[in-house]
């Protein structure tokens, strides 16, 4: 009679505070709560502290007149120009130097972790010794040697060394045909642009033939025709409206052509050699992580040693680490302020040192350097995605 009098009673609710779900709720709230006060400190701090010191707020003062030249811009600028278009340069400059570097970066890191895991006993070694001197020096270093050490020790303008297609080195730096393209010339973009589209259809269209039939398509002579034919055929209807201004040698100095400046130059190459270390490093760990048991499949198929190395099996496992050493080269190209490179952190500081616009140069600089870091995780994203299994 007891028991069944324990049955009917209804079971005890748990505690209000001992609720999971209500403790979660509870502590998530008062994380919020702290997280907004500590902004809101922050935020009337900062507008205090501009008040007191008379400091005016806001990016009015990017239509000013910037009165200062930058020796390497790659859009017109000028003294007389505003601080936005100084800062637009920088931006554009640390643009080129961060999409150069990833592509030469990525060159010689897949040739350095392929090479570490050579037969050969010469080869193997270089790579190694080359992976393990750049990879435990600091990046500024390297950019030193570049700068000081190679590109500071080349001879005179008078004295340059000569290179092929009319090309020259020297301490000012790099000196190369420009290329003049006259009317009609449009045509010639267009047709490239519509070479890789045409080539990305054939590529689809390869794939899913292969998927559906097994049949292959020759996708790489195709698009190679695509992407240069095209182009090839619009230079000879729009007429050849293409010159060359060739580089001369004059008394002191070289006049003509197109000059690579030894700052950029040692930027450039500073950070593409050191992110190679790392990068050759992932390429030789996505190889080994490949199971044994597969490599050995694809030697029993046939596969060339090259075509095993390319297994995509391998690619999976490089392409997440691989976007870490992109967004890194990209932030280091802020060291370019060291050697003079006016870079965004270069222009915008001294357009930071004239306004004295602070919170706002600083704001703008983290914006840039954050969008361009998105961007790149965006695209090696879609990489990724592309190269992952796929679940039936």
């Amino acid at each position: 009679m007891a028991s069944q009098e324990i049955l009917r009673e209804e079971p005890s609710r748990s505690s209000f505070i001992n609720d999971p779900k209500v403790r979660g709720i509870f502590f998530q709230a008062v994380v919020v709560i702290v997280l907004v006060a500590l902004v809101w400190w922050i935020v009337q701090n900062t507008i205090d502290n501009l008040t007191r010191l008379r400091i005016a707020s806001g990016f009015g003062f990017l239509r000013g007149r910037a009165g200062f030249d930058i020796s390497d811009s790659a859009i017109a600028y000028s003294s007389d120009s505003t601080y936005g278009r100084a800062i637009l340069v920088g931006f554009i400059n640390t643009l080129i130097v961060a999409v150069s570097g990833i592509i030469t970066a990525t060159i010689i890191g897949f040739i350095l972790g392929v090479g570490r895991l050579s037969h050969n006993w010469l080869i193997r070694k270089i790579c190694t010794v080359y992976v393990e001197v750049f990879r435990n020096i600091p990046p500024l270093l390297v950019i030193f040697f570049w700068y000081s050490g190679v590109l500071s020790v080349l001879p005179p303008p008078r004295e340059s060394i000569n290179l092929p297609f009319s090309s020259f080195l020297n301490q000012r730096g790099f000196y190369f045909p420009r290329a003049m393209w006259g009317e009609g010339s449009w045509l010639i973009l267009v047709a490239l642009l519509l070479g890789i589209a045409m080539a990305w259809f054939v590529a689809r269209k390869a794939r899913q033939r292969q998927m559906a039939t097994g049949q292959q398509f020759p996708v790489f002579w195709t698009s190679a025709a695509l992407i240069i034919g095209l182009p090839l055929l619009a230079y000879a209807l729009s007429g050849f409206p293409l010159s060359f201004d060739y580089p001369k040698q004059s008394t002191f100095n070289l006049t003509g052509g197109f000059q690579v400046k030894p700052e950029f130059l040692s930027l450039y190459l500073a950070l593409s050699f050191y992110t190679a270390a790392f990068i050759a490093e992932i390429v030789r760990a996505g190889i080994m992580g490949v199971s044994k048991g597969q490599t050995e499949a694809a030697g029993a198929l046939g596969l060339r040693p090259g075509s095993i190395l390319r297994l995509p099996q391998a690619m999976r496992i490089v392409i997440p680490p691989l976007t870490s050493q992109y967004l890194n080269l990209t932030k280091n190209s802020s060291l370019a302020i060291a050697i003079g490179y006016p870079d965004l952190t270069a222009t915008t500081g001294t357009v930071l040192n004239q306004t004295g616009q602070a919170i706002e140069c600083v704001l703008i600089m983290m914006v840039v350097y954050l969008a361009l870091s998105l961007l790149t995780s965006a695209i090696m994203n879609v990489v990724n995605a592309r190269m992952a299994l796929v679940e039936r």
